[in-house]
């Protein structure tokens, strides 16, 4: 049986960038979702990895990003989804969560071989995450209600993908089972 981890991508987010009033709405309508996940993660003793982008703050630690962002005028997209005292955090500098950073290690150390993404960016960072976790063998779960978009349609052509060329699921978070 595959051991299962949720990962969180990029919603300890500022929105302080551009195409972030087309990504907002599309945030927060799947934002319910999302927390839903990752309750239902940690009520079963899912691992909860976020993989966040630094914004080029080379200096920051994830506490000082997340206090960042709580204090922003979009602490309320955020805060429904913070790292709790037992979840993972690895911070990316580009748009896949492998790149460049210790998360296939981690995922080796923790047994995971099916990881379950949700986030944003659907059709940049959720796509190329996705990608970098087939090419891994690892087994990939995209629920298509907890991720965001900027542009529905490459959203939509984006999950396509996922499923056709990398054998990604694609349910409803409600769907899923532990």
């Amino acid at each position: 049986m595959d051991k299962t981890a949720v990962i969180v991508i990029d919603m300890i987010n500022t929105y302080d960038h551009d195409d972030a009033d087309l990504l907002l709405p599309a945030a927060e309508a799947a934002l319910p979702a999302m927390v839903d996940l990752v309750e239902r993660a940690r009520r079963h003793d899912v691992p909860v990895i976020y993989a966040n982008d630094n914004f080029g703050q080379w200096r920051s630690h994830h506490g000082e990003l997340l206090e960042t962002v709580l204090a922003g005028p979009h602490a309320d997209v955020v805060r429904p989804l913070s790292p709790d005292e037992n979840s993972l955090f690895v911070v990316k500098a580009r748009h896949s969560i492998f790149y460049e950073t210790p998360l296939s290690y981690l995922l080796r150390q923790q047994g995971i071989t099916h990881v379950v993404l949700c986030g944003q960016v659907t059709e940049q960072c959720v796509l190329y995450s996705a990608l970098d976790a087939h090419i891994r063998h690892l087994k990939v779960t995209v629920p298509h209600d907890a991720v965001a978009h900027i542009h529905a349609d490459l959203a939509d052509a984006a999950l396509r993908m996922m499923e056709r060329n990398m054998g990604a699921r694609i349910p409803l978070t409600a769907d899923l089972r532990w």
